[in-house]
């Protein structure tokens, strides 16, 4: 069904103007014919002259005026239709090429308009930059502030993207919260194209206010670049998607061009992504679980639970490959409440003296559902609250602190310990620490394994000590890798420890085994009474 009339219809409001134009000018001409003979006769009768006008002239007359104005007045009307029509058609091909919510192209004109400019760009030996933006960590505001935050976001980031470019630049939305610029320059102008990418970056960098909240995206950006004009649209957006995507890699918020060796980075991370959705209903990814010891005495006083992926294609593949993928497909929280389920069901069987610690993503604590969802894994399991200790890592607290609280809050009421991961990278601030309800700090590894060499970071390992003797919180080391260091740690005051002085991250089965040769492996407990489920229930 189309909205307007085709060509031929526009053909026969022509013709139709036409005949409409000829019935005026005939009835002018008849109008001059008869009208001078009439209006003599009227004169003539006026001064006494003559017996009146001839009645067949003067009806003539009359005619011929009525024949004029009904002319004159269908030549308005089909003008006016003909205009209306038009700016309807104006309008109705805009609506078809622009994106509603931002103003911007959409993919089908993008895609038209860009080969155009290729062409023309190329033909004056002129290179084309086409820009790929895609906003870091969006799907979170959806999420956490609505999609009402969300159009907000896209609509401030169009503005600052017009901004930013030249006007002659052509602009899109490609869908969801991907945006496209291209423009043309010359080729020994590449410095400029740099220099409006790093403006782009910066830019969207700001937070943007909503409702009395300040959101932070910020973006990544590729870019992808024609000399000739071979060079297709399809294949300049896929190389800047990639090339987008090796900058998300390596940091987000910055820029980056596409080279031909990303291409097989990006198929390799998408065998990976591809892996985990078919590997977890498969349970190939399984529970590891590093020891952590009373670094006075050696007593092993728990675990942590640490992640791997058995494939049966590539075998056992460690976490710092796959987890980065997971949480930039927003994997990531399904994926760990899975590993930490089979965890849980695992520790059931063993000492209640021992605690299973588990790392919680940056991502899942951007999930207002978190606290409910661990909840429901620790009902099902049957695993005391009581025996998990949480760990978040200090960037996660600056995403939205006011959820991240929530979220801890309600963890502590159902009985989880909570530990503060990465003391010490960077992103340190006591007001956290007054602020969350930890039990414990974990000093990072790098303070540890450089303590013994570098002044300044023994210096830090004793800060943190001492602050944690201030504030009744637990110290853990991670890294201890030799018996000096441990004694370093002892000296210090430093609690508990990690790290491969005092075991590598093992399996299930070689977990099971050490903790039987220490008498610490129990027949599994029983599941949770109906009371202990309501009471858990109550507690979330």
């Amino acid at each position: 069904m189309t909205l307007w009339p085709k060509s031929r219809d526009r053909s026969e409001d022509a013709r139709r103007d036409v005949v409409a134009g000829g019935i005026v000018v005939a009835g002018i001409l008849l109008f001059v014919g008869t009208g001078g003979s009439v209006m003599q006769s009227v004169v003539q009768t006026l001064v006494g002259i003559g017996g009146g006008p001839d009645k067949v002239l003067s009806v003539a007359l009359i005619l011929n005026v009525a024949l004029i104005l009904f002319g004159w007045r269908r030549y308005e009307d089909l003008n006016r239709e003909i205009r209306e029509r038009t700016e309807a058609e104006q309008r109705a091909r805009y609506l078809a090429d622009t994106d509603p919510l931002t103003g911007f192209l959409n993919r089908r004109a993008l895609i038209v308009q860009g080969q155009r400019l290729i062409a023309d760009a190329t033909s004056n030996g002129r290179h084309v930059a086409l820009f790929l933006l895609d906003l870091d960590h969006f799907k979170t505001v959806n999420d956490i502030h609505g999609h009402a935050a969300g159009d907000r976001v896209l609509q401030v980031a169009a503005e600052r993207i017009s901004g930013v470019l030249p006007p002659t630049a052509a602009k899109a939305r490609l869908g969801g919260d991907e945006f496209v610029a291209m423009l043309s320059f010359e080729p020994a102008a590449r410095a400029s194209i740099d220099a409006l990418a790093a403006a782009l970056v910066a830019a969207l960098e700001d937070n943007v206010a909503h409702d009395s909240q300040q959101i932070r995206v910020g973006a990544s950006l590729g870019i992808a670049l024609a000399t000739d004009a071979s060079m297709t649209m399809e294949t300049m957006v896929r190389q800047a998607d990639i090339a987008m995507y090796h900058g998300k890699d390596e940091g987000r918020n910055r820029h980056i061009w596409f080279e031909q060796g990303m291409e097989m980075a990006v198929q390799v991370r998408n065998q990976i992504e591809t892996g985990i959705r078919d590997g977890m209903p498969r349970g190939e990814f399984i529970p590891y679980f590093e020891p952590q010891v009373d670094i006075a005495t050696g007593r092993l006083v728990g675990f942590e639970m640490l992640m791997r992926w058995e494939s049966p294609e590539y075998g056992l593949i460690p976490p710092e490959r796959f987890i980065p993928v997971a949480e930039d497909s927003g994997l990531i929280g399904e994926l760990s409440l899975q590993v930490i389920g089979r965890a849980m069901e695992v520790a059931k069987g063993w000492d209640p003296s021992i605690i299973l610690a588990v790392n919680i993503s940056p991502q899942q604590l951007k999930d207002p559902w978190f606290s409910q969802k661990l909840t429901k894994l620790l009902i099902e399991t049957g695993f005391p609250a009581s025996q998990l200790e949480v760990e978040i890592t200090e960037s996660s607290l600056f995403e939205n602190l006011p959820l991240v609280r929530s979220i801890v809050t309600s963890l502590k009421n159902q009985g989880v310990s909570l530990s503060l991961d990465d003391f010490g990278t960077g992103y340190s601030s006591l007001s956290h620490l007054r602020a969350l309800p930890f039990d414990r700090i974990k000093i990072d590894r790098s303070f540890i394994a450089a303590m013994r060499g570098s002044p300044d970071a023994l210096a830090i390992v004793v800060a943190i000590v001492r602050l944690g003797e201030s504030l009744a919180m637990p110290i853990t080391a991670e890294g201890v890798e030799d018996e000096a260091t441990a004694i370093e740690l002892t000296r210090l005051g430093c609690s508990k420890g990690q790290g491969w002085y005092y075991g590598r991250a093992a399996s299930i089965d070689d977990t099971a085994r050490l903790l039987t040769d220490r008498g610490l492996l129990r027949t599994p407990m029983l599941p949770a009474t109906a009371g202990e489920e309501e009471e858990l229930r109550k507690r979330a």
